[in-house]
């Protein structure tokens, strides 16, 4: 398996052809490079926009199709904030997302070393978390 997160600049030739058990398409490969190159939480417009500028004939439908299948088979995360636009970002590992309000700038927020989830939350006896997805919105001070 491919380590997605080493990938410093990625190029669709990057990927093998299959993923997750998903075959590795070349609309596939370019919005995932879109995604890995600059990892800023893009909207789907933001993907369209992006993988045009090499797929010039690239649909804004296919790029919906492309996100569906990377998120289903795991390969990318799909991200929301309440109303707004989904954002898909391809960090697998356990962390949550911080918007800045001012800026709407989404970023990555990992655990401190240590830190066991369940010792902050009442859950009920014997409960196995499978799956964390935690938003936080706020302000970044000026230090």
């Amino acid at each position: 398996m491919i380590a997605l997160h080493d990938i410093k600049s990625p190029k669709p030739e990057d990927f093998p052809s299959e993923l997750e058990g998903l075959r590795m398409t070349k609309q596939r490969r370019e919005i995932l490079s879109v995604i890995l190159s600059k990892r800023d939480h893009p909207t789907a417009n933001d993907v369209f926009l992006r993988a045009q500028k090499r797929m010039p004939t690239i649909s804004l439908a296919t790029v919906y199709n492309c996100l569906e299948a990377l998120v289903s088979h795991g390969i990318v995360r799909q991200v929301n904030f309440e109303r707004e636009s989904s954002r898909y970002c391809p960090n697998l590992n356990d962390h949550c997302h911080f918007q800045d309000e001012s800026t709407g700038q989404i970023h990555d927020v990992t655990f401190k070393k240590g830190v066991n989830l369940a010792d902050f939350l009442e859950l009920p006896q014997g409960t196995e978390i499978s799956h964390l997805e935690i938003s936080l919105k706020g302000r970044i001070g000026s230090s």
